[in-house]
């Protein structure tokens, strides 16, 4: 009788533990996605948001014709690939182009080991570009044909904003899509606690 009750206590005590178990096993699953659903639903995102402006849905870069570096060198759409872009544009590099130009050139210099997976691009209409290229001898820099180069900014246009004025930076991705941008006021600091994130997430480039 004592060894009927004995084996009774284990199986519920059994039971017990296997109920425990399998509720903590849904309360472990199913949280998360009513987490997501809540913050879908109510529009809400943690703190440790991107601080750039989401490009939604990425823009896939398309390019009519190939454009032409400062070098010489004729660009295909393929140049976009395989790293990450920081992008600037503008029509005539002034002194706020030259102040971004310096940031982009601090900002990868901080991305330490992972300098190889980024390149710094400048895209304008400016045809005279000796000066750029003496201080920043590893920016690639797209100035031919302007019609072309406008042509080009023009997929980089956001909200009523010109990109060729706007002073915005620019991340592309690489597999070649405009991801984010960065307003001209936004601190490099910011930029650069933004960019490490994606890099360290992201499996390609």
């Amino acid at each position: 009788m004592i060894n009927t009750e004995t084996n009774n206590t284990e199986y519920l005590d059994q039971q017990r533990r296997g109920r425990l178990i399998l509720l903590c096993m849904l309360i472990f699953f199913i949280t998360p996605i009513i987490a997501v659903v809540a913050m879908y639903k109510l529009d809400w995102r943690p703190k440790g948001e991107s601080i750039g402006e989401l490009v939604t849905p990425a823009k896939a870069l398309t390019m009519q014709q190939p454009l032409v570096s400062s070098d010489g060198n004729v660009a295909s759409i393929n140049f976009l690939k395989d790293k990450w872009s920081m992008v600037y544009m503008t029509a005539d590099c002034d002194a706020q182009c030259k102040d971004k130009l310096h940031q982009m050139r601090q900002l990868h210099v901080s991305l330490y080991k992972e300098i190889p997976r980024m390149q710094r691009l400048l895209f304008t209409t400016v045809s005279d570009v000796t000066e750029i290229k003496q201080n920043y001898p590893d920016l690639l820099i797209l100035n031919q044909p302007k019609t072309d180069i406008i042509s080009f900014s023009e997929q980089f246009n956001i909200h009523n904003e010109t990109s060729m004025t706007a002073g915005r930076i620019y991340l592309i991705d690489p597999l070649g899509h405009l991801i984010m941008s960065y307003s001209a006021s936004t601190s490099p600091a910011l930029v650069r606690k933004d960019i490490t994130r994606l890099m360290k997430y992201s499996w390609t480039g």
